[in-house]
């Protein structure tokens, strides 16, 4: 695992050197545009429409459009004279409940790893916010941008998440549709209650899987043996036609999965590769 900033996370007067890795992985599956005429990736140019030419990397710059086409243009050197106290330090603000903090402002996670020097003072951190059952809210500055970040313990290791400031989350009030005059019955209430009640489990990561990246995965091996996949027979969604029939009929599902024997399973085949 590749560190991808360095730094120190401040703790009151305490600086612990730490690494900070990605805790996460896109495993989306990645296609190129192809000619359709004969297979070759298509190549994308930087031009300039008013040159009418290509423009290469080292004559790109950044602007900032204040107005109609007219740009501020900056310089890497103006980024680095922004007046940011600290650039390479997690500075801790504050310690709250991680339930006070709602999922929708945060953003990516990364794994926070101590230097060599600073174990003890990690180790520390990690055993005030275990003991305490806090969480720490801090700054950071990364990739010229500065973040608005959590710090957590997850299976013993520090965890930073990046968080959106608030003034980046947008309203609930913009979201069209809402309409909370229309309420429903006493006894849907009650069978839609019913009905989280039955569906309520541990939370285990394990037990969820891609279905669609290994579907995709399943026709592109098709299409390398020669076959073309079969069209869908699943049925479009329709809306909810009849709201308390929809949760009897869930509940219902629900009874007849919790009482039919699991089928046995399968032997193994033998001489399977890997």
């Amino acid at each position: 695992m590749r560190p991808v900033w360095k730094g120190a996370v401040s703790f009151g007067l305490v600086n612990i050197p730490v690494k900070m890795y990605t805790a996460s992985e896109d495993k989306s599956i990645k296609f190129k545009y192809l000619h359709s005429k004969c297979n070759t990736p298509l190549k994308y140019q930087r031009t300039c429409p008013r040159c009418k030419q290509e423009v290469e990397w080292a004559e790109i710059v950044r602007g900032y459009e204040y107005q109609k086409e007219r740009f501020v243009v900056m310089q890497d050197e103006d980024f680095e004279a922004i007046p940011t106290e600290k650039t390479r330090t997690i500075d801790i603000l504050d310690f709250c409940r991680l339930e006070e903090i709602d999922p929708i402002y945060y953003e990516k996670s990364y794994y926070l790893g101590p230097e060599e020097t600073g174990k003890k003072a990690y180790n520390l951190l990690v055993g005030a916010l275990k003991e305490t059952n806090r969480v720490a809210v801090a700054k950071v500055v990364i990739r010229s941008k500065q973040a608005l970040a959590a710090l957590r313990i997850y299976n013993n290791v520090l965890i930073m998440e990046t968080m959106k400031y608030p003034d980046e989350v947008r309203s609930q009030q913009e979201v069209p549709g809402i309409d909370r005059d229309i309420l429903a019955g006493e006894r849907e209430t009650k069978m839609a209650t019913q009905l989280v009640e039955n569906m309520t489990a541990d939370f285990s990561p394990e037990k969820y899987t891609d279905d669609y990246r290994q579907g995709l995965l399943d026709i592109i091996q098709g299409k390398l043996q020669g076959e073309e996949p079969l069209p869908s027979s699943a049925p479009p969604p329709e809306g909810v036609a009849d709201l308390m029939e929809s949760l009897r009929a869930s509940l219902e599902a629900i009874e007849k999965e919790r009482f039919t024997p699991a089928p046995p399973e399968k032997a193994k085949k033998k001489g399977r590769v890997g």
